[in-house]
């Protein structure tokens, strides 16, 4: 056994001339099959014997071989030394026979990389850092090599300078070097990792990658269109793989899920991304409660260890329930300024009006208690809280304040009632100081603005030193019983599916589908975390009769684009449902990272540009040929039109 571990460690190392690291005792416990936790082999295969993060006073009097970049050097007597495990000083020899090594350190730019050997010894007595976890120890330096010169940086490789999101993108290889980013990708890597574990070993899951080339999907978002050389026939990149991965269990897999690249062709979308990751789940034989509790496993089980651990089950909110008291379908639970229908405390008011939005059928009076608002709101506030109401909804917000003597620009407050001024301070426990945003108007309007002015406001308070949202908090809530449908935008006449068309109706709702199809719940649920949609799936639609049944007549969808998901449901397909997990989102909340892009390796801008290689790019005509597709430029683009037909080159 020994020979064989032997002749391996050779023919690892041979190749490259490397220095392979595999001790026989480390290679057996590699391979031995146990189910006790492994400890990571950071220096396994490569020309170093150890990272700079994992020494400590306990490798005293160690000979080590380190390679990183340095991050800093002082006088030319020290330098920190730092790869992706962590920081260690290097102490520089000043004596004359160790010239060539002082020359190398101190000569040699920062974010230069460099390989040294030498001994662990304590730093002297006082010069200890306790900031760092290498900082009881140095290296006295032996040997040094420079691997590779670093130019002029752009910016400096440092969490605390400030750079523009354009600039870090511009240089993500140089962004990528800095303790958040790799603190981000590393969680990010550990968690799927984990949840790999869950689904796979411990819940039977099968993963199965699917095409990324297929065809134009009816309803949804709007997909890339990838040309094909057959005339006039196009592929699209799929938004998720949701056709796929209900054939999967047409095809009796059973249980599915999928680490998935989707993509929207969105456009200019601050915090989106035209290509995104799912943890996408499917599965035969389930309900919505055997899903909600496999998610709430899954989460539970892949928590990071350095958070307070998830707590299960999840509460659960109706969509109706979360519209009334949040004025949306993805609230923020952590904090109160709940919305309160009043409707009946001014049913006999004489403010014109309320009068007149409480005279229509679906009109209603709406208020939310924003608590000591008295005290952190100044007047400008209110007066950009009524703006904003005004320009983004058209929808009149009154500011109260009936304890409070400062009514600003509230002509309302004069005209309550002693009746009704009780009647509010009663029904919305109104104390000392607190604010009440008023609003009239039909339910779901007016719900909708209080809830985002619910969130403006939190945002005012917090800039104020108001504490409302623990950063340490995580808050899940499941949203259920969606509509099934929802009125277009562009006309309200016709249907068109809340969630995606494949999304069951609520079993004791079928019957309205064939008399009042917009009054049918789903069997949809979202995963909502502080305020963000992270996840969201559905029971599905087995029966093509029905499915048909929808397309076709609800929703006036073309059925022969899904002929081939319609004949796969009558084949004996399963009663089967899923979910999709948007894997940036929940990433970015988990680190607390202002935006997806600080836990995507290589994201977009914000208008779906690679700013580092200048993607998208124009091709000349010739490579556009073999795809029979012609380019029709804008009357002002002559000139880049016939810059195309000079040789091509890469643009600047």
């Amino acid at each position: 056994m020994l020979c064989w571990l032997n002749r391996l460690h050779g023919a690892l190392s041979a190749p490259t001339g490397r220095i392979a690291h595999l001790r026989p005792s480390s290679l057996r416990r590699r391979l031995a099959l146990s189910s006790q936790r492994r400890i990571p082999e950071f220096s396994s295969f490569v020309a170093r014997t150890n990272t700079c993060g994992e020494l400590r006073s306990s490798h005293l009097g160690q000979e080590v071989t380190l390679c990183g970049w340095i991050q800093y050097r002082r006088q030319n007597v020290f330098l920190v030394l730092r790869d992706s495990h962590g920081l260690i000083q290097v102490v520089i020899p000043q004596d004359e026979s160790a010239a060539s090594v002082k020359k190398i350190l101190c000569e040699a730019p920062v974010e230069s990389v460099v390989r040294v050997s030498g001994t662990v010894i304590s730093r002297p007595p006082g010069q200890e850092n306790p900031k760092m976890p290498t900082g009881e120890i140095e290296i006295k330096v032996k040997t040094a090599e420079l691997l590779n010169s670093c130019k002029k940086l752009p910016f400096e490789i440092k969490d605390f300078v400030k750079k523009t999101e354009a600039l870090r993108l511009q240089y993500r290889y140089l962004d990528l070097r800095s303790f958040q980013m790799q603190y981000n990708l590393r969680l990010r890597s550990q968690m799927v990792m984990k949840m790999r574990e869950y689904l796979c070993n411990l819940h039977g899951f099968v993963d199965v990658e699917t095409p990324t080339l297929f065809k134009r999907t009816p309803g949804g978002a709007k997909e890339f269109v990838i040309p094909s050389r057959e005339p006039g026939k196009f592929y699209c990149l799929p938004q998720s793989p949701q056709q796929f991965k209900q054939l999967l269990m047409v095809g009796g897999l059973d249980r599915y899920f999928q680490v998935a690249r989707c993509y929207r062709d969105e456009g200019s979308r601050p915090d989106r991304q035209p290509e995104f990751t799912q943890i996408d789940i499917e599965m035969s034989f389930v309900d919505q409660t055997g899903i909600q509790s496999l998610i709430e496993g899954l989460l539970q089980y892949s928590w990071p260890s350095d958070k307070d651990p998830v707590v299960v089950p999840f509460p659960s909110m109706t969509f109706a329930e979360a519209l009334a008291s949040y004025g949306t379908d993805k609230p923020d639970t952590r904090f109160g300024m709940k919305i309160v229908d009043i409707s009946n405390v001014f049913r006999n008011t004489e403010v014109g009006f309320l009068q007149d939005a409480l005279s229509k059928p679906q009109g209603t009076v709406k208020a939310m208690c924003i608590s000591e608002g008295a005290k952190y709101l100044k007047r400008k506030d209110i007066e950009s809280i009524r703006k904003f109401a005004a320009d983004h909804f058209n929808q009149e917000v009154l500011p109260i304040f009936l304890k409070a003597n400062r009514n600003w620009n509230s002509p309302v407050a004069k005209s309550i009632m002693e009746e009704q001024r009780s009647g509010l301070t009663r029904l919305m426990e109104i104390q000392e100081d607190d604010v009440v945003l008023l609003t009239a108007g039909e339910h779901k309007k007016a719900c909708s603005v209080l809830g985002k002015l619910r969130l403006e406001c939190a945002d005012l308070l917090e800039a104020r030193g108001l504490v409302l949202r623990d950063p340490a908090l995580f808050s899940f809530l499941w949203v259920v019983d969606f509509p099934l449908f929802l009125p277009k935008e562009e006309n309200p006449e016709k249907l068109e599916s809340a969630h995606h068309p494949f999304t069951a109706p609520h079993p004791s709702d079928v019957q309205l589908l064939y008399s009042e199809p917009e009054k049918v719940r789903s069997q949809h649920y979202d995963l909502v975390l502080n305020g963000n949609e992270i996840g969201g799936g559905s029971i599905r639609i087995h029966d093509a009769e029905l499915q048909r049944y929808i397309l076709a007549e609800l929703l006036k969808e073309d059925v022969k684009l899904l002929s081939h998901l319609l004949q796969a449901l009558e084949f004996g397909a399963p009663p089967h449902g899923g979910i999709a997990l948007g894997l940036d989102r929940l990433i970015c909340l988990v680190t607390g990272a202002p935006s997806i892009r600080d836990v995507i390796a290589f994201p977009k801008s914000f208008r779906g540009h690679d700013l580092m290689s200048n993607a998208p790019d124009s091709l000349p005509p010739e490579e556009l040929k073999p795809y029979h597709i012609q380019v029709s430029w804008p009357a002002d683009s002559e000139a880049k039109k016939s810059s195309l037909n000079q040789p091509y080159c890469p643009e600047s």
